[in-house]
Parts: C-alpha cells; structure tokens; sequence
C-alpha cells in the first residue's frame, strides 16, 4: 500500500502498544479504518478480509464496550469468534496464563485479543504463542485501540484526516491519570502526531513525575480550560485504588468535574471525550455529556473501524511473516 508516495506496509504482527509505533503506524492504521468506517452503515455490514480466521477474546476483566466492539469488529469482518472471560477458563483453576493461551493457539487460533488486570499481560502472551495479539487493555500500562480511536474522533472532527498533523493542537487529559492505560495509550499517540499534552487532577492522580513523558502537569482544571482544543475526562477508577486518593468524591468533583458552568470558561469549539463508562455527576454532569461539544457516541462508533483496521493489518503482517 501507499501513503505520502512512499511504500509502506504495516510491519506489526501484534498491537501491544501506542509507545511502540511510529508517527506513521498511527497514520496508517487511521486511515486504514477511515476504510472499514462506511461498512457499518451498508444494509449488510460485512466484508470478507477475515473470512476463515479465528479471533479470541480472552477477558480477564470486566468490560462491556470493549469487548462488544472487538467482536462486532470480527464480526463485521467475516471471522469466527470464541469469547472467554477469566471466570470460565482454566486460569481459575490454577493454569498459567501462558499454558491457557497455548492451549487455545493450539486450536487454529488466528488473534488472541486479551484484557488483562497484570501490565505487560499482552506482550508476554505475545512472546509465548506464535498468533497475533491485540492488547484490550493491561493493568496500568495501556489501551491502544482506545487510544487509536481518541485520535480518530479528534481528527475527523477537525477535518485532519488526510494529514493526521495535531501540531497546534492542545489536549487535556483530566482525572485519574495515575492509574489509567487509557491515558498513557493518548499521550503516546497524540504527542507522536505533534499535539501538546496536559494532565490535570489533584497530585495523589496526577503526579509531576508524569512530566518525564513530555506533558504539562496541572492541578487547575480552570486554568488549564481556556487554552486547550479537546479534554478527555477520565473515569474513576474506584476498583484500582488501593488508599484513599482524594478526600471525598463531592471535592473530586467540585475541583475537577466538567460542569454545564465550568466549560464556559472554554473556546466555544472545545471537544470533549470520555472513554467510558461515565460517572454522571462525578467526571461530567448531563449537560456536557449530553451536549453538542460531546465525541462520546462517536468515539464508540469509531471504535468499530479501529478495531476493524488493527485486526486486519495484523493478520496481514503475520501472513506475510
């Protein structure tokens, strides 16, 4: 395939991470996706790049969206799909995680999609089994598709899509930077494609060693409102807090929730995100998550085609292997 006039074929059996690609491996699996996007509104929404291929997805966590749109992804796409979660494998009695997945290659798996409580869960499955991974999600390390299709929404909403160029462009990420994949798969990708990164949230979720990344660190959501061009807010995530981070969700939200009030103090234009599932009243009241300056729905729907495009061009790059 070609982009820009230079040759270029996506060189990565696996997708373990935003920190391991290029600024050119985001821009083409973009536009890769920019493809797949027109499948889901055909009156039969499938095509047949994956016919005969078998995806896995092997959930040791919870998840509703993320799984839901990595199997409609396959599906759309024409592969047969198995769904194992960590309740019902073999895990829970004691197996390896290596031993479970080489157990389930050993059935003519093509794509193992794994979200996993452990970081580094995905590339070590990667190095024990000769099939495809996509990581869904590791520990604290990081979400790339979530992070793929974060940029996406943002540069279809700005009209970036054939340069994928963010150089100008100002990104606050607010919340629970501390405990989040989700924020470290953005900072990699949107600083990659030369957008400013600022992290916002009070200093036990946001500390100044995140600096190291490259980022502007803030403990003033109001001061850093006026001067950026998206915000992504961040859920709470109660279930990986091991002490108390904040003293009460009442000042949490107070300090750093995006109200009705609070964004009038932003451009008009402001676009703002959230990875989901939202606590109303906490990260966003109604009238932000429900109104015109909200991606929300769009960055679902997007995920689709990323999804769609990272497992297409892995399987590509492992065929060609």
């Amino acid at each position: 395939m070609t982009q820009a006039g230079l040759d270029y074929a996506w060189p990565h059996r696996d997708l373990l991470g935003l920190e391991d690609l290029s600024a050119q491996d985001i821009r083409f699996l973009l536009k890769t996706a920019h493809g797949f996007e027109d499948v889901s509104t055909r009156s039969i929404k499938k095509v047949p790049a994956l016919r005969g291929r078998v995806v896995v997805n092997l959930f040791f966590e919870d998840s509703t969206r993320t799984r839901s749109s990595f199997t409609l992804a396959a599906s759309r796409l024409s592969a047969d799909i198995l769904e194992l979660t960590g309740k019902g494998s073999s895990v829970s009695k004691g197996e390896t995680l290596t031993d479970t997945a080489r157990n389930i290659e050993a059935m003519g798996v093509d794509l193992i999609v794994c979200r996993h409580a452990q970081s580094g869960a995905a590339k070590h499955l990667a190095h024990a089994i000769n099939c495809s991974v996509i990581n869904a999600g590791d520990g604290q390390h990081e979400h790339p598709t979530q992070g793929l299709l974060d940029i996406y929404t943002l540069c279809k909403r700005w009209n970036l899509m054939d340069t994928m160029d963010l150089t100008g462009k100002s990104v606050a990420i607010v919340g629970d930077i501390a405990h989040s994949r989700v924020a470290r798969s953005n900072i990699h990708g949107l600083q990659k494609l030369g957008a400013k990164v600022i992290l916002v949230g009070p200093p036990t979720l946001c500390p100044g060693t995140f600096r190291s990344l490259g980022c502007e660190v803030s403990h003033d959501l109001d001061d850093v409102l006026p001067r950026i061009d998206a915000i992504n807010m961040l859920r709470i995530q109660f279930e990986r807090m091991t002490s108390q981070f904040f003293p009460s969700v009442r000042e949490y939200a107070t300090l750093f929730g995006l109200t009705g009030q609070r964004i009038k103090k932003a451009r008009p234009e402001l676009l703002v995100m959230h990875p989901g599932p939202i606590n109303r009243g906490v990260e966003l009241d109604a009238a932000v998550a429900d109104g015109p300056q909200s991606t929300i729905l769009e960055q679902v729907t997007h995920g689709l085609a990323v999804r769609m495009a990272a497992m297409f061009l892995c399987l590509n790059a492992k065929n060609r292997e």
